[in-house]
């Protein structure tokens, strides 16, 4: 991780909708630097996706405040690129043209025919799919049509990429292979990732940080630093203390929460 101010900040972040009883988060306050993956987990319910569309500025928040490389950031920022677990391509344009379709999204910089073409052509190169890049999403597996999404991300050439849950609908094998591909990214091209998901494990094996959103009303519950080397598969028994710490502190969150949505009983 680079030192420096972080590419994206956040201080205070609050999300209430009107008339709700509860914020579906309160006082979030994170720090995402270049060349970090950061992990966001959560139960169900907990704020995390929301949390993202924020972040992207694709929702303002109640309350809080955003910059992106110090400066302020309000809506939408051209090189911050979204994933999600549904890759959303267009089924009747080729993996190359949903891959440079990225490029025609509002707030992109105009590029003339070569600077976009070289563009696109890195960032297939960069996922691995540069063999498929005339065939349709019909005719792509479940990884090659996550790879392409990602690609479509890369093609922008992001500062930072924000990932909500992309390899939950993935075999197991796969997702390994697009975690593997992840680390990849993040490293060759130096951004700054975080990554929503509900998986202990995965968040272990990915992130440099992990951030535990939860509680009532809905907060950062704990945070902590990953310092094993990667690839990490094999180091299971090195994670393990740290994994039953974070499982705990979720238990007690989901515990809590429970409580506090129960009614009182008179006797």
């Amino acid at each position: 991780m680079s030192g420096g101010v972080p590419v994206l900040r956040a201080r205070g972040l609050t999300l209430r909708y009107p008339g709700a009883d509860a914020a579906v988060f309160q006082d979030v306050n994170l720090d995402l630097a270049r060349g970090e993956v950061l992990a966001v987990l959560g139960a169900s319910g907990a704020g995390k996706s929301s949390l993202l569309r924020v972040l992207a500025g694709l929702q303002a928040p109640s309350a809080g405040a955003l910059d992106m490389e110090g400066q302020p950031l309000a809506g939408v920022h051209p090189r911050v690129a979204v994933a999600f677990q549904d890759p959303c391509l267009l089924p009747w344009l080729t993996l190359e043209r949903n891959v440079a379709f990225g490029l025609d999204f509002k707030h992109q910089p105009a590029l003339d025919a070569r600077e976009r073409a070289r563009r696109v052509d890195l960032a297939i190169e960069e996922v691995g799919l540069s063999h498929a890049r005339q065939l349709r999403p019909a005719q792509l597996s479940g990884g090659m049509a996550q790879r392409t999404a990602l690609a479509r991300c890369l093609a922008r050439q992001p500062a930072v990429l924000l990932l909500d849950e992309p390899f939950g609908a993935l075999d197991e094998v796969t997702r390994a292979e697009m975690q593997t591909l992840l680390r990849k990214v993040v490293a060759d091209v130096g951004a700054a990732a975080l990554l929503i998901t509900h998986d202990i494990d995965e968040a272990l094996l990915l992130a440099d940080r992990i951030v535990l959103l939860g509680g009532a009303p809905g907060g950062v519950l704990g945070e902590w630093a990953v310092d094993l080397p990667q690839p990490r598969a094999d180091l299971l028994p090195e994670m393990g203390a740290l994994r039953l710490e974070i499982l705990s502190r979720l238990r007690g969150a989901l515990r809590a929460g429970r409580a506090a949505s129960e009614p009182a009983v008179s006797v």
